[in-house]
């Protein structure tokens, strides 16, 4: 019966969205799922793997080392359990886009990257060219290394019982990086890649100052995310970690707002399998009204004012 290693993306508190996505991609494979956790006094993060649905077994590794998931470390904690598994899966988060290529050169396999759809065990489907194909692939290794497009994939339930959790000692230490600051920007919205609305801006808000005057209030409204297409992000209009589309995290909320963003193929191929797309821009030509659901032709500096006074009138 084949085996599944799902490495668990998680912040040492709880589990992330991610997972629960990538579980869900893993069990499609057929047979037992083991959810690896490592991390620093991550034991909390354990025992919420072990409630959801499908899963057979947590492996907790709990060490100073893996606190950070430092992408080295962590593929030779993989490596080192990848004897007794058919399959290892990580959600394709940065973290996973991480640590999964040094797990496939290390076992000496292809990774499968982005999978979308489990035809067979051995069988799936892809994106390539910024998603406008989509590829069959059929390895034929021994050990698949796959990483998941979460936004393909519905949330594992949690189950009704727990897994057995089983604490497992640290592999060799590479010691080939180390951790040494990280700044982490605090917000009470919610996080950009599991939001269920998400407005994104582009260079047509022309500053920073714009997105904060314009889009912030329309976000604030509606309980959005704030995303931003590259563009906006290279001309520092917006932080790097707001954008969208293919070298940004790809999104699938079930609203999606497009502001001044002309829709280059690829911020498309972060933000189409959106479920509505609405697109407000004043040209129309631009390519982003032939993938919206609805498209406002209009300066955005006269339709977000327009928009946020509506949306205020609507919640009093």
């Amino acid at each position: 019966m084949m085996t599944t290693l799902l490495i668990a993306e998680h912040d040492n508190a709880t589990v992330k969205d991610a997972t629960a996505r990538a579980l869900t991609a893993a069990r499609q494979m057929g047979g037992e799922v083991h959810v690896l956790v490592a991390g620093h006094n991550c034991r909390p993060v354990a025992e919420a793997a072990a409630k959801f649905e499908g899963v057979a077994k947590v492996l907790l590794a709990d060490t100073p080392l893996y606190e950070h998931m430092l992408p080295e470390p962590l593929a030779a904690l993989t490596v080192s359990l990848a004897a007794s598994y058919d399959a290892v899966v990580v959600p394709s988060t940065a973290n996973g886009k991480n640590v999964m290529p040094r797990v496939a050169a290390l076992l000496d396999v292809m990774q499968i990257s982005d999978l979308m759809k489990v035809v067979a065990p051995d069988t799936f489907e892809r994106p390539v060219f910024a998603g406008n194909v989509i590829e069959t692939v059929r390895s034929k290794d021994a050990k698949k290394v796959v990483t998941v497009r979460t936004t393909a994939f519905a949330a594992t339930a949690i189950g009704s019982g727990a897994a057995p959790i089983e604490s497992i000692d640290a592999a060799a230490d590479p010691a080939i990086s180390s951790f040494v600051s990280e700044e982490l920007v605090k917000s009470d919205r919610p996080e950009l890649t599991t939001a269920k609305i998400v407005i994104s801006g582009g260079r047509a808000l022309k500053n920073s100052e714009n997105f904060t005057k314009y889009i912030q209030p329309v976000a604030d409204k509606l309980g959005a995310a704030m995303g931003a297409s590259r563009a906006a992000v290279d001309a520092g209009y917006a932080p790097n970690d707001w954008q969208v589309g293919q070298t940004g995290k790809i999104v699938a909320p079930d609203l999606y707002i497009a502001v001044g963003i002309s829709g280059a193929i690829q911020h498309l191929a972060g933000m189409k399998d959106s479920k509505v797309i609405v697109a407000i821009n004043n040209d129309a030509d631009a390519p982003i009204f032939h993938v919206a659901d609805y498209g406002l032709v209009a300066d955005l500096y006269t339709a977000l004012p327009e928009l946020d006074a509506a949306l205020a009138q609507r919640g009093k």
